[in-house]
């Protein structure tokens, strides 16, 4: 099956069903308790800086363990895997000295989810499985100082942000994967710079991938940390015409629920939503059960929020099986008809007329 007929057996599906997307590759890896030879593996064995906690590197160390976590999702029920790539850009790689390697990353994540894809496709050509390329926020913010003494003072461009995210954007591409997820947005602006990078790679490439766009509440605030309500940061995004947006990540599904209605009411395309399995506790893990998280959002269903469902932090392929049994029998939102209007935004949105 060629990419065109899995994007077109994806639309077809959503116009049919919530579609489901994988839960957190974190939390599974760290089911493994790799040390940090685990994470280098032969190849890196004798690297100069420390490289546990990168598990973006993982799929070259050990592409069989990150091979398998996609997997235990598509068995689950998914239809999306991301890669495990939210990490591999330069901007974040500086911080293990590895900033050379995010094209190769890139690309063997790419073709090791596409490989898992293609087997879950092979056994169920009446669904097949897709493959969402994975662009992080970075751990830079192009919009909010890091010297609260300098306000003016940035920590990266937006030109250094779409030169790193077209790296990855171009690997990710040649790797095979069907959309590109710009996840976990804390900085619209970031999020424009990777959204600006998606499209020049699809015009070097000769191709146009669905785009998904997933902002994130930082906290009961109610906005991104760069301070834009969901109205707001979904028409700051908006030009990109993605293929779903939506929030995952920071609240759990109990307090995220009012920011992606928000976004749900305004939005001409399809919502996605995957947020972390409740709140963390005080030692950082998370403790929401796959029953409690897939209660929490089965309401969403039913009361028409959703056309792409899944889990972020704390969340296991157990929980993604609970959800699906949750949201199956619901039919996916209808996308409004908006009425045309002007739509600008700050960090608050304007509707003019």
């Amino acid at each position: 099956m060629t990419r065109e007929q899995r994007i077109a057996a994806l639309k077809a599906a959503a116009a049919q069903r919530i579609l489901i997307v994988d839960g957190a590759m974190g939390t599974m890896i760290q089911r493994h308790k790799l040390d940090e030879a685990g994470y280098r593996g032969k190849r890196f064995a004798d690297f100069a800086k420390p490289v546990k906690g990168n598990n973006d590197l993982l799929v070259l160390t050990q592409p069989q363990i990150i091979a398998d976590i996609h997997a235990a999702y598509f068995a689950a029920g998914a239809d999306i895997v991301s890669t495990n790539t939210f990490n591999a850009q330069r901007i974040s790689l500086a911080d293990y000295g590895m900033e050379a390697l995010a094209y190769e990353m890139n690309l063997e994540a790419a073709k090791l989810a596409r490989a898992v894809a293609d087997s879950f496709t092979a056994k169920t050509p009446d669904r097949p499985r897709l493959v969402a390329g994975a662009l992080g926020p970075t751990n830079r913010t192009a919009s909010i100082s890091p010297d609260v003494n300098n306000p003016g003072f940035r920590g990266v461009t937006f030109d250094e942000l779409v030169q790193a995210y077209s790296e990855q954007a171009r690997a990710l591409i040649e790797g095979g994967v069907d959309l590109l997820l710009i996840e976990t947005v804390f900085d619209t602006l970031n999020a424009k710079a990777a959204g600006f990078a998606a499209l020049e790679a699809f015009d070097a490439a000769g191709v146009e991938l669905p785009l998904i766009v997933s902002g994130t509440i930082t906290d009961r605030s109610g906005r991104t940390l760069s301070g834009q309500t969901p109205e707001a940061f979904y028409f700051s995004i908006r030009h990109l015409k993605p293929f779903a947006v939506g929030l995952n990540c920071a609240l759990g599904a109990e307090l995220m629920r009012p920011y992606l209605a928000e976004i749900a009411a305004v939005a001409e395309t399809l919502t996605i939503a995957y947020p972390n399995a409740g709140l963390p506790n005080a030692m950082g893990e998370y403790d929401e059960g796959p029953h409690d998280m897939a209660c929490q959002l089965g309401p969403w269903a039913k009361d028409g929020l959703l056309n792409i469902v899944g889990g972020c932090c704390g969340s296991t392929p157990e929980h993604i099986a609970e959800i699906v049994a949750h949201v199956e029998k619901y039919p996916p939102r209808p996308v409004p008809k908006i009425e045309r209007k002007m739509r600008l935004s700050g960090l608050e949105p304007f509707v003019h007329g």
